[in-house]
């Protein structure tokens, strides 16, 4: 009897231990381990002016939608847009300038990020080599930053050094030609510039051309070889803006300023080859007013595809299909702003982040990922003109 008691009461004991165990609240430690799976930095780039003094930063939690101002991240003249690297340490920024460092030529900026505070150490800057930077994108490896010029059509790839700083140019590329707009597309215009999933190719939008532009990567180098075709095109006078691969790598999806349309390709990634699939309006069939084009982005999942509208100020929402890469729409969704230049989809796939250039504010949306649909958060953001918008997450 007394081994029993014995034995019961020290079930008792192993049972209550348990139970205290789980129910021990965690320390703070294990606390901010939990949260950071979920918190990101969010940067945003802007046009400097009387309302922006240069990139901005936020922390945001993916989980509950929450934005947190961190303010000023680093001042910098019109970093209109981002691009971190893979390793999250690193931020590097166009300078959309026609006067850097001489005539003709805008910058190039890279910067450290402090994880605890958001903020930005500036590294160094660099010459892009021609006016007016729009865009910038790293190779896989953050070996390369890939940037195009809108006012000369030049695309330089810079080396960054170590420690995140950027080195001199190790290729340029100069595109040549018009295209039927005579107001719009007398010479070339680079716009977007990414490198493919499988980094043996370079992509390349010329909206003054009206051409996708491919090109094939020698990352040992940093040079650009022309591919066998070099380009594909879409509709004359569209003008494309930015493009997207599909997370599968099969698709590539246009987006184009002018014509507000989106045009569908799919991708031979042994080739590097596009065959064009479709060409669809980004606009409800009832809008009359004017209307321009700019971003274009694909959920995680890859079943949902976003375009932004500048003058219907909207984000148009298709369906793809997965095996034949074409769009349906499924809704218009009105930004809450003026210009919506670019828009961002979160890690998660949760949530779109729309910054409105012309209303100094970024509207939060939450994704359904059944359906696609866009709700408002109601969580509106104000920067002075803001352009684009960056992830980091924090771990």
């Amino acid at each position: 009897m007394k081994n029993t008691a014995h034995l019961l009461i020290l079930l008792i004991l192993v049972f209550a231990s348990a139970f205290l165990t789980d129910c021990t609240p965690k320390t703070q430690t294990e606390e901010q381990a939990v949260k950071s799976k979920s918190e990101y930095l969010v940067y945003i780039g802007t046009y400097t002016g009387p309302k922006s003094r240069g990139i901005y930063a936020y922390r945001f939690d993916a989980e509950t939608g929450q934005l947190t101002s961190l303010g000023l991240a680093a001042e910098a003249v019109n970093p209109s847009f981002l691009a971190v690297d893979p390793t999250h340490q690193f931020l590097y920024a166009v300078n959309e300038l026609g006067d850097y460092g001489g005539p003709n030529s805008g910058g190039v900026s890279a910067f450290s990020i402090n994880p605890a505070t958001g903020r930005l150490v500036f590294l160094n800057e660099v010459r892009s080599r021609g006016p007016s930077p729009l865009f910038v994108s790293l190779y896989k490896t953050g070996r390369y930053a890939l940037m195009a010029n809108y006012c000369r059509a030049m695309r330089a790839l810079f080396a960054p050094l170590e420690g995140g700083r950027l080195g001199e140019p190790s290729a340029f590329v100069q595109h040549k030609g018009h295209s039927v707009n005579p107001a719009r597309q007398k010479r070339p215009h680079a716009h977007c510039i990414r490198v493919s999933p499988d980094n043996r190719f370079a992509l390349a939008a010329d909206l003054g051309l009206d051409k996708l532009l491919v090109y094939k990567f020698d990352a040992s180098s940093g040079t650009l070889t022309p591919n066998d075709p070099p380009s594909a095109s879409v509709k004359p006078g569209l003008g494309p803006r930015h493009f997207v691969f599909s997370p599968n790598g099969k698709f590539v999806y246009v987006i184009s300023e002018i014509g507000s349309a989106i045009t569908a390709f799919s991708y031979d990634e042994a080739a590097g080859t596009l065959k064009p699939l479709q060409t669809i309006s980004t606009l409800p069939k009832d809008y009359k007013g004017e209307n321009n084009d700019a971003e274009v982005q694909i959920a995680p999942s890859g079943k949902f595809l976003y375009g932004s509208n500048r003058g219907a100020d909207s984000i148009a929402v298709f369906a793809i299909d997965p095996d034949q890469g074409t769009l349906t729409p499924i809704e218009y969704v009105p930004t809450g702003g003026k210009e919506p230049r670019n828009f961002e989809i979160g890690p998660t796939g949760k949530y779109l982040f729309a910054a409105n250039q012309n209303s100094d504010d970024i509207t939060l949306f939450r994704i359904d990922p059944e359906t696609g649909k866009l709700t408002p958060t109601g969580t509106v953001v104000h920067v002075g003109s803001p352009v684009s918008v960056a992830f980091v997450p924090l771990q």
